[in-house]
Protein backbone atom coordinates (compact mmCIF):
# COMPACT_ATOMS: atom_id res chain seq x y z
CA UNK A 1 0.00 0.00 0.00
CA UNK A 2 1.44 3.63 -0.57
CA UNK A 3 2.36 5.35 2.05
CA UNK A 4 3.06 9.14 1.71
CA UNK A 5 6.59 10.86 2.40
CA UNK A 6 5.49 14.35 3.04
CA UNK A 7 2.39 15.96 4.95
CA UNK A 8 0.58 18.42 2.02
CA UNK A 9 0.30 21.22 3.48
CA UNK A 10 -2.72 23.22 3.69
CA UNK A 11 -2.00 25.57 0.70
CA UNK A 12 -1.32 22.76 -1.26
CA UNK A 13 -4.15 20.91 -0.10
CA UNK A 14 -6.02 24.25 -1.24
CA UNK A 15 -4.57 24.31 -4.69
CA UNK A 16 -5.73 20.24 -5.43
CA UNK A 17 -8.95 21.08 -4.33
CA UNK A 18 -9.24 24.24 -6.73
CA UNK A 19 -11.03 22.96 -9.68
CA UNK A 20 -13.71 21.64 -7.21
CA UNK A 21 -16.32 24.45 -6.64
CA UNK A 22 -15.94 25.73 -10.40
CA UNK A 23 -19.53 26.55 -11.93
CA UNK A 24 -21.02 26.69 -15.11
CA UNK A 25 -19.04 28.83 -17.70
CA UNK A 26 -20.55 32.39 -18.43
CA UNK A 27 -23.11 31.77 -21.45
CA UNK A 28 -23.94 34.89 -23.88
CA UNK A 29 -27.12 35.38 -26.05
CA UNK A 30 -25.97 36.61 -29.63
CA UNK A 31 -28.30 40.12 -30.25
CA UNK A 32 -28.35 39.46 -34.03
CA UNK A 33 -29.24 35.66 -34.15
CA UNK A 34 -30.19 34.74 -30.81
CA UNK A 35 -27.96 31.74 -30.51
CA UNK A 36 -26.47 31.04 -27.30
CA UNK A 37 -22.59 30.71 -27.04
CA UNK A 38 -19.44 30.67 -24.66
CA UNK A 39 -18.77 34.70 -24.22
CA UNK A 40 -15.91 35.73 -26.31
CA UNK A 41 -16.47 33.13 -28.91
CA UNK A 42 -17.82 32.61 -32.15
CA UNK A 43 -21.75 31.93 -31.93
CA UNK A 44 -22.16 28.35 -34.36
CA UNK A 45 -23.87 30.45 -36.81
CA UNK A 46 -20.53 32.21 -37.18
CA UNK A 47 -21.39 35.36 -35.99
CA UNK A 48 -19.51 37.47 -33.29
CA UNK A 49 -20.82 40.95 -31.73
CA UNK A 50 -23.35 40.98 -34.80
CA UNK A 51 -20.92 40.90 -37.33
CA UNK A 52 -20.43 37.44 -39.67
CA UNK A 53 -16.91 36.72 -39.21
CA UNK A 54 -16.94 33.12 -40.73
CA UNK A 55 -18.90 31.95 -44.14
CA UNK A 56 -19.90 28.73 -44.88
CA UNK A 57 -20.62 26.97 -48.18
CA UNK A 58 -24.56 27.34 -47.79
CA UNK A 59 -24.05 31.24 -46.77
Amino acid sequence: MAVQQNKKTPSKRGMHRAHDFLGNPPLAVEATTGEVHLRHHISPSGVYRGKKILKRKGD
